[in-house]
């Protein structure tokens, strides 16, 4: 038998002061309110109620489990009235990952933006490059930069994230530009730490087209994609990072692009998170949000 149905039975004999107005407030049979409170006794193995034909009176235990079950019953209205408040405006803390380069540069602005258009909601941004447990760390949506894969958790594809191999010109100018994979076995190569070691440059006519960890000479490996690129406008070698950190570096021509014909294979931002249905306010509104904002191509490829 329902245990909340059964205590809200009892609490509204107990204020009615009789089974039958009980009922008729519940819209229930007398029988049947007698049963969930002759229940709800057996099941405390306690006597609540004193009955007689004309009254009803509360036990020792009766006055105890009524102040309570009226506190109770109380609680689970503000929870729902809560929980509903939440669904129907976006409000409270979001919770968000994100990568660390890609945060700092190009979600400063979004986050502003949306707090804007929704002022009752606090972000909490987390940034981090590695993958982390959305639900076991408490996140709402994880920004995550990579290849889609199968997962359980809900992936919505925000932008395109395009790859390019880059060096200084002061570095070209001493090591020569290598014209194919191949050659950058002879070249330093700045190396991302989470970059997967068998990353393919895109076959653009070369059925062989050598993958980064066989044709590069590591000089240098870091978590981070700006100290990275840094690194190769001060002229320390090649590295391959998306356009969204490249990209002010080839514009301003701190940067060349090489190896153009043989890009890397471009990769996704997806927002991740867990459950389709029953979405709080705060995170369908942020993925609506986020949805179409950097353009298709992205602003950060306009170089």
């Amino acid at each position: 038998m329902d245990r909340i149905l059964a205590m809200k039975t009892f609490v509204t004999v107990a204020t009615e002061g009789s089974f039958s107005r009980a009922a008729e407030r519940l819209e229930q049979s007398p029988q049947l309110v007698s049963k969930y409170v002759s229940w709800l006794e057996e099941h405390l193995g306690t006597r609540l109620m004193n009955r007689t034909t004309r009254k009803v009176s509360l036990t020792e235990g009766g006055e105890t489990y009524l102040q309570r079950a009226q506190q109770v019953l109380a609680d689970i209205d503000d929870m729902e009235n809560e929980v509903n408040n939440l669904q129907g405006a976006a409000r409270g803390v979001l919770r968000i990952s994100a990568p660390v380069s890609f945060a700092i540069q190009h979600l400063p602005r979004l986050v502003s933006e949306f707090q804007q258009a929704y002022p009752d909601v606090v972000v909490d941004l987390q940034l981090n490059d590695r993958k982390v447990d959305i639900l076991e760390e408490g996140f709402d949506i994880a920004l995550r930069i990579g290849h889609l894969k199968s997962s359980s958790f809900i992936a919505k594809r925000i932008a395109p994230v395009r790859l390019v191999t880059c060096a200084s010109p002061d570095y070209l100018a001493q090591n020569g530009t290598p014209q194919h994979p191949d050659e950058l076995g002879c070249h330093r190569y700045l190396r991302y730490s989470y970059m997967a070691d068998d990353m393919s440059f895109a076959n653009t006519g070369n059925s062989t087209a050598p993958t980064v960890s066989r044709a590069t000479n590591t000089s240098m490996i870091a978590n981070n994609g700006d100290v990275l690129v840094e690194a190769a406008i001060a002229g320390s070698g090649i590295v391959i990072q998306p356009t969204f950190i490249t990209g002010p570096a080839i514009k301003s021509g701190k940067l060349v692009p090489v190896l153009t014909a043989y890009e890397p294979e471009p990769l996704g931002l997806y927002a991740m998170y867990a459950h389709r249905r029953l979405l709080s306010s705060k995170v369908r509104c942020f993925l609506d949000f986020i949805d179409g904002y950097y353009g298709e191509p992205p602003y950060w490829d306009n170089f």
